[in-house]
């Protein structure tokens, strides 16, 4: 969290996770490059340039598939989450690999073309009507585009400037840039790979990226998205207060698709929004600690009571009242606005 917009907030975490993942970048390019020369060959011989380029470009591809597993592993594993705090990082550097990818190919097989180099990517190849020799560099141009944009508005400003909503679906831009690369590979270097490790490599990368984010949809509509009753007031039943635990959130999912948060602390109940007002995290899944809930993915905080973060920091979410009927616990549907003080309710008064 932080009060004013700068650069990078480093500190030991990020240190660890930046030098892990850029190491294991090295390793994978030093080992493509170095030790494998032979790994993606064609039919004959091909030169260092090209060799390299497929080393940057089958890097990014592996790192994007992490980028995308670490989402849905971390909805499924709470150890996870670590790797999420600071995802943004590797998507950056991600980028930077796919630049370097475009770089080496676009300074050889186009550098001596008689027209503008960037032109000549584009137009050279337009045989779209084909599966055989279908212009593959498009796939690849759309994908690092992507990638591109989600890399310049990572930054916490380009968060507060769009809201949480908009930067959220533009970053779902992902899954297209992930897609594009997989037909970029399929139309590409893999027509006339003769070594079929990279081949079996990318299937596998392909399917656990979308085996995962089954797994985790099927997790969440079986813990978050149980059709909520209503009663005559319009009341909405959340659970009975003997399925609650003490420092925990039990969410629920109203009509109108929003999710509320409703946390049992000391014998009293207390309700926000599920949605952090950072990235939308799942504010349910953070464990309560005098009045504050911790977002589980980037580690915001807000009082349960108000849906304030405690100063100097300004982040506020909807808060909801509650009613206790008996042993059963309901909530109002109509969210008060962010930053409202609810009182909270005894469940033994």
């Amino acid at each position: 969290m932080s009060v004013k917009y700068i650069p990078v907030q480093w500190n030991s975490n990020k240190w660890k996770y930046n030098a892990v993942m850029l190491s294991a970048v090295f390793a994978y390019l030093w080992i493509f490059i170095e030790l494998t020369p032979d790994i993606m060959q064609n039919e004959g011989r091909i030169n260092s340039q090209v060799h390299n380029a497929r080393a940057f470009g089958s890097c990014a591809f592996f790192m994007l598939t992490v980028i995308l597993c670490i989402g849905p592993l971390a909805r499924l594993d709470e150890r996870f989450l670590p790797l999420l705090y600071n995802r943004r990082h590797f998507g950056v550097i991600a980028a930077a690999i796919g630049v370097t990818h475009a770089f080496y190919i676009i300074n050889w097989y186009f550098a001596f073309s008689k027209s503008n180099k960037y032109e000549a990517l584009l137009f050279a190849n337009t045989s779209y009507g084909q599966l055989a020799g279908f212009p593959f560099e498009i796939f690849g141009v759309f994908s690092l585009t992507c990638m591109l944009l989600l890399a310049v508005t990572s930054h916490d400003f380009w968060l507060k400037f769009l809201t949480p909503r908009i930067w959220k679906n533009v970053h779902y831009l992902i899954y297209a840039a992930y897609i594009s690369v997989v037909a970029h590979v399929s139309f590409g270097i893999l027509q006339d790979q003769q070594d079929n490790r990279l081949t079996i490599a990318i299937i596998i990368s392909a399917l656990a990226v979308a085996v995962l984010h089954v797994l985790a949809a099927f997790k969440e509509r079986k813990t978050g998205d149980v059709a909520a009753k209503t009663l005559d007031n319009n009341l909405v039943r959340v659970c009975d207060v003997s399925e609650m635990i003490d420092g925990y959130a039990k969410v629920i999912k109203l009509e109108n698709g929003e999710r509320v948060a409703v946390y049992l602390q000391k014998d009293k109940l207390s309700a926000i929004s599920n949605a952090c007002a950072h990235q939308n995290g799942p504010l349910g899944e953070g464990k309560i600690i005098d009045c504050l809930v911790t977002c589980p993915w980037h580690g915001f905080q807000y009082n349960v009571k108000d849906g304030s973060s405690p100063a100097p920091f300004t982040e506020k979410v909807p808060t909801y009242n509650l009613h206790l009927d008996g042993d059963t616990v309901f909530v109002d549907p109509k969210a008060n606005p962010p930053g409202t003080y609810v009182e909270p309710v005894a469940i033994n008064p």
